[in-house]
């Protein structure tokens, strides 16, 4: 994974625990400051170092985690440089899985060594959004389950995210709901 990644767990813990917790979560990880430069590649082991040492240290499930650190990282994509590609990539929710897979290319244009995941659009109307989750990495269905909850919210569109793991792909549904009138 990228070191955008661990900038934003790093994010997200700061925003719900002080200085000290963040400080444990690191020696337990056996990180430092070098595992959290934005464009550099790290191994899932490091990644995964750092998921678990914060899940150790919050007493956290895991999947609550993960579909938390998902939703996180739609809001901290969008307060970085990542924002204009997120808005070129589409102004609602279908529009920027349909270009997921064009906006993750782009960025392996500038990171070889990312190892991208795959999102298709297999079916989508007013009701319902079914889509195609590939990745050489398994486990992760809770963390895209947040990033799907974390992208309906920055649409302003509600609805709920559910997932069934197959043979080759994880398959998500979107059910939407209509959206609030304020």
């Amino acid at each position: 994974m990228y070191g955008m990644i661990h900038q934003a767990a790093r994010e997200m813990v700061h925003t719900v625990a002080d200085a000290e917790t963040w400080s444990v979560i690191l020696e337990k990880s056996g990180l430092d400051e070098e595992h959290f430069i934005s464009a550099q590649t790290y191994t899932d082991d490091v990644t995964f170092a750092l998921i678990g040492a914060i899940q150790g240290v919050t007493g956290m499930p895991i999947g609550d985690l993960l579909a938390a650190f998902g939703r996180y990282w739609i809001e901290f994509a969008a307060s970085t440089s990542y924002r204009s590609v997120m808005e070129m990539a589409g102004n609602d929710l279908e529009s920027l899985l349909n270009n997921l897979d064009r906006m993750h290319t782009s960025i392996k244009s500038t990171m070889p060594d990312a190892d991208m995941p795959s999102f298709i659009v297999v079916h989508s109307d007013a009701q319902r959004l079914e889509v195609e989750y590939r990745s050489s990495r398994s486990g992760l269905e809770m963390f895209v389950k947040g990033l799907l909850e974390g992208l309906l919210e920055r649409f302003d569109d509600e609805g709920d995210v559910s997932f069934d793991v197959r043979e080759d792909h994880v398959a998500f549904t979107v059910d939407r709901r209509a959206a609030k009138v304020a």
